[in-house]
């Protein structure tokens, strides 16, 4: 099987670029299963439900998020209706929404988790010690995992502690595609960040004279999403379902 995992999708510009080349992916890779990183995908960060149905209903078959997972008001009601959209399961406990779920295509159980890391992000369970929860008690017959982290570090180490645990491990949140992705010793597929889905004459998918002004005159500016030109970043795996173990990971950076 060919799961594709989808960077960050950045708002109305990054979901049009989804939207329009997501069928030519598919056919391409001979995709079976689409996992989309979407806590950016609406205005001011966050996914409303009117996005989240524009996603899923495109060719996303799960959509994934982070830390601007609550920035939208409705997305706790999003979170709790709809079994398709994940967020980091390391919130507290309490939190609406779940983190991992189980999907079927066919005679196969997808597992995806999706977990956020702590260092330089808000404060969160562990979520390697998360991770090793959820995994007790799912049954599927692959697994995937969304990391969405800052730091490099903390997803290597997450990649080796799960290395023969899961199917595959992409990390998320950075927006910039990273060059290794690659198959760990013992199976699992591994890539340090997927990228984002979003304008390329940009910062991170922010206009760039609004962190130009930031960095060069330490003047405060409110975020603004960049539009024009887009890429879209990604990720193929290509699987055993078998046994469960990567057999090769692809990049893919449209423009």
């Amino acid at each position: 099987m060919k799961i594709l995992a989808v960077g960050d999708i950045v708002g109305d510009a990054g979901t049009e670029m989804f939207l329009s080349n997501i069928e030519q992916i598919k056919r391409q890779y001979a995709v079976d299963f689409c996992i989309v990183n979407a806590e950016n995908a609406s205005s001011g960060n966050g996914i409303t439900r009117r996005k989240a149905e524009m996603l899923l209903s495109g060719g996303a078959d799960v959509l994934t998020l982070g830390n601007h997972t609550f920035r939208q008001k409705e997305a706790a009601a999003l979170l709790m209706n709809n079994q398709r959209v994940l967020r980091p399961l390391n919130y507290p406990q309490g939190t609406p929404g779940r983190g991992a779920a189980v999907y079927r295509v066919g005679n196969v159980k997808i597992g995806v988790v999706n977990a956020m890391g702590r260092i330089y992000m808000d404060y969160m369970d562990c979520p390697f010690r998360g991770i090793d929860k959820a995994l007790k008690n799912m049954q599927a017959d692959l697994i995937f995992v969304d990391f969405h982290a800052e730091a490099t570090s903390e997803k290597i180490s997450m990649g080796w502690h799960l290395d023969g645990r899961v199917t595959a491990l992409f990390g998320t949140h950075t927006h910039v595609q990273t060059a290794d992705e690659w198959v760990l010793p013992k199976g699992t597929g591994y890539i340090t960040d997927l990228g984002m889905t979003g304008p390329v004459y940009s910062c991170l998918g922010v206009k760039k004279e609004i962190t130009l002004e930031r960095f060069i005159n330490c003047i405060p500016k409110r975020f603004e999403f960049a539009d024009g030109k887009c890429m879209l970043c990604a990720a193929v795996f290509t699987v055993d379902e078998t046994t469960g173990k990567t057999l090769s990971v692809e990049r893919i950076c449209i423009r």
